[in-house]
Formats: structure tokens, C-alpha cells, sequence
């Protein structure tokens, strides 16, 4: 389809105003605005869209992702693996209906100028949209489902993504405002398990959070979530631009105890080193990386893009005395999710940063249909906060947890 084509089926599809401006947010929860539960939000959403196939895929909640490939195919992913679905939406203007429909309801829009869009719906659910010319194949929608459950640290521990030994850690380690990095890859569960970490940040604690897309799902009851507003060619014009490291900075002038933020991406990420080398003990990030070594090295990295002119080792050194703990966790081969390193930074030597591994995963096999097998070990490393967890009165429950008596 050539793009006078797409540009006549977006004129007939679209959502906006006459004057160009993005249709108003859907209202979720009535004249109130209020936001819907996970139950209401995927009804909501399936009406919104108006398509069966998609509709009965987001109230499936085996279903994790959701992936329209054009005309071509619809794949889900169920239990860490992706398959394909005998349904298919049958033209290309469906599908930009589709893509159109998602953007208008959540006040943005999708366009010829800028045919890609990152948003969440009612639900929470977030989605990437990118259409013609830039997708080649046809419009493309991905969507990564909201959990209606909230998951914690002992229901991972009972599905095997960690051991009870691990959950119980983490628990002191939250408690006693540790700052954690939690590494993994994508689909990894990195959000789920900053979730399920998060529960046991004290209930007295002003939280900020910061993302992208709002999706984390904090309990506690002083919790500020800000979101990004990313410049997209339409809607929101260059100087009405919020980034992450606009909002990083703005959260230090409000009086937070906590500050996470959903994934740390860009320059943002030399901010948040002041912060959590500034009084907000207890800040929580994600990052994209396939070990805790490559972790600090995408840290370190993007700091650089701050531009600051800051030496290698000096970003370093702030690294070594920012964070606390790296929880590696990864999609294995057989689908299942486990977190496979919780590694220690304890300091630097020379220009390295050195880190201890606390716990980890060995892979002993797989069995006969496929699933890998193993076991989640202590290494015996005594951690090195350990009159921290004296501090905060913790020092108890690290002994029961490691099973041996501390001294600090």
C-alpha cells in the first residue's frame, strides 16, 4: 500500500479533531476519571477496540504479550514462549483502525509524520505501535499485558523464578534501604520482581516513581507516580517535551525518601547516581542487560551520554558507592524466569568496580521435556552490609535467613 493510501485510510480512521489536536483521554472510571481495576480496564479495552480476536486475548490471562503482525499473523506469548494464533485481522485498514483507536482513546495520536507510538491502556497494559512507511510488512502492534495479580516475593519463591532463601534476602535488603539494580532482558520480568521487591518498603515512606510508561504498582499509601511526556512530531511539540532526567531532577525537589524509577535508559541515569549518593537510601532501577558485570557497564555508559566530560573511573567510583545490590534475572531457554545472580558491589580496585556474588543459580540439566533444571545456592559470602541490617534492626532476620550467626 503506497503512503497516499495509508494517508487516505488514516483520514478516514482518525480519532482527532478537525484542528489536528489529539481526541481527549477515555474517561475510565466515569465523569470521576478515576482508573479502572485490571478487570474493568480489559473489558474497557476490548470494547475500545472492537475486535474479538484482540479483545478475547486481552481478557485471557494466560496471555502475556500480545503481537499483531499486520495482516500476517497475531503471536502470544504464554509461559515465557511465543505461539501463534490461527486468527489474523483481515485488512490493513483494520489493523490502522486498530492503531488509530488505541492512540485516540489514550489522547495521542499516530500519524504519517510520526508513525510510531509508545502508550498504556486502561488497564495498564503497555503498547508500541509502529506503522507505514516505517514498518514495511504493515502496521505492527505489541502489546505487554497488565497482571491482574499481584505478585510477591514468596509467590515467586512457590513458581520456582527464586528460591525462599533469595526472597527472604531481598526482603531484608528492601527493609534496610539498600539500593538495588535489577538486571535483565527483555520480557526478562524486571518490573515483576521491582514489584514484588517494592512491598516491603515502609508504609511511613514518601515514594516517587518515574517511568516511561506508568506501570508499576506500588502499595503503600504516600506514593507520587510521575510519567514521561515524549515528543512525538504531533501532539506534543519539541519544547513541551518532559524526559526522564527532566522529571529525575524534579523528584529531588520533592522531598522524597525513595525514588525508582521503571528503567533507566539515557543520561538520566547520572542523576539518579546523585540521588543515591545524596540521603534517598532505598532507590530501586531497572536495566537491559544480560549479567550484573554488563550491567555496571551500560551504567557506566549511559552516564557518559550526559556529556559531562566525568573520567571513566570517577563514574565508577560513583557506581561503587550509589549501589548496593545488582538482582540479575532471565527467561531461560525453557520459557521460565529465574533470578540467577544477586551480587554485591563492595567497593573499587583501581579503576574496577568489585562485586560478590550472594546468590546464585546452577543449572545441573534439563529434563526430558525440555525444562531446565538446577538449584538456587548462598555461596557462603557474608554480605558486607551487615551492620546496616544491625541499624535497622534487621541483623536478626539476615542471621535466620543465611542460617549462620553474624558479627559485625
Amino acid at each position: 500500500m503506497s503512503n497516499d493510501m495509508y494517508a487516505r485510510a488514516w483520514d478516514k480512521t482518525a480519532k482527532a479533531s478537525s484542528d489536528g489536536t489529539p481526541a481527549a483521554p477515555f474517561s475510565y472510571g466515569g465523569a470521576g476519571g478515576q482508573i479502572a481495576t485490571p478487570t474493568q480496564g480489559a473489558a474497557i479495552v476490548g470494547a475500545m477496540l472492537d475486535d474479538p480476536t484482540i479483545a478475547k486475548l486481552m481478557a485471557d490471562e494466560s496471555v502475556n504479550d500480545i503481537l499483531v503482525n499486520g495482516t500476517r499473523s497475531i503471536y502470544v506469548e504464554r509461559a515465557g514462549k511465543l505461539e501463534r494464533i490461527h486468527a489474523t485481522i483481515p485488512s490493513d485498514a483494520a489493523v490502522m483502525k486498530l492503531a488509530d483507536e488505541i492512540a485516540a482513546q489514550t489522547g495521542k495520536k499516530i500519524n504519517l509524520s510520526r508513525p510510531l507510538l509508545d502508550t498504556r491502556l486502561a488497564d495498564g497494559s503497555r503498547v508500541n505501535i509502529i506503522a507505514p512507511p516505517l514498518a514495511v510488512d504493515g502496521t505492527t502492534i505489541s502489546i505487554r499485558k497488565f497482571s491482574k495479580k499481584s505478585i510477591t516475593l514468596d509467590m515467586m519463591a512457590q513458581t520456582g523464578n527464586i528460591s525462599q532463601q533469595m526472597a527472604d534476602f531481598l526482603k531484608v535488603a528492601s527493609a534496610c534501604k539498600l539500593n538495588m539494580l535489577i538486571s535483565g532482558g527483555t520480557g526478562s520480568g524486571k518490573t515483576t520482581l521491582l514489584n514484588a521487591i517494592s512491598q516491603f518498603i515502609d508504609p511511613d515512606e514518601r515514594v516517587v516513581t518515574i517511568e516511561d510508561a506508568a506501570e508499576l504498582k506500588l502499595q503503600q499509601p504516600h506514593v507520587i507516580r510521575l510519567e514521561t511526556r515524549p515528543y512525538n512530531g504531533g501532539a506534543i511539540e519539541r519544547e513541551e517535551e518532559v524526559t526522564m532526567r527532566d522529571l529525575v531532577k524534579n523528584s529531588l525537589r520533592m522531598r522524597p525518601d525513595r525514588i525508582i524509577i521503571g528503567e533507566v535508559r539515557g543520561d538520566e541515569a547520572f542523576d539518579l547516581l546523585q540521588a543515591m549518593n545524596t540521603g534517598h537510601e532505598g532507590s530501586f532501577t531497572t536495566v537491559h542487560a544480560n549479567h550484573p558485570r554488563d550491567a555496571l557497564s551500560r551504567i557506566t555508559n549511559m552516564v557518559n551520554m550526559a556529556n559531562l566530560g566525568v573520567p571513566v573511573t570517577a563514574i565508577r567510583g560513583q557506581i561503587a558507592s550509589a549501589i548496593n545490590l545488582i538482582v540479575q534475572i532471565s527467561r531461560m531457554r525453557d520459557g521460565k524466569r529465574r533470578v540467577s545472580f544477586i551480587s554485591e558491589i563492595v567497593g573499587m580496585e583501581s579503576d574496577i568496580i568489585t562485586m560478590q556474588d550472594l546468590f546464585v543459580f546452577k543449572q545441573t540439566g534439563e529434563n526430558n521435556v525440555g525444562e531446565i533444571q538446577g538449584h538456587f545456592e548462598w555461596t557462603g559470602i557474608m554480605p558486607r552490609f551487615l551492620r546496616r541490617a544491625q541499624y535497622y534492626n534487621q541483623g536478626d532476620q539476615l542471621s535466620h535467613v543465611l542460617g549462620v550467626k553474624l558479627t559485625s
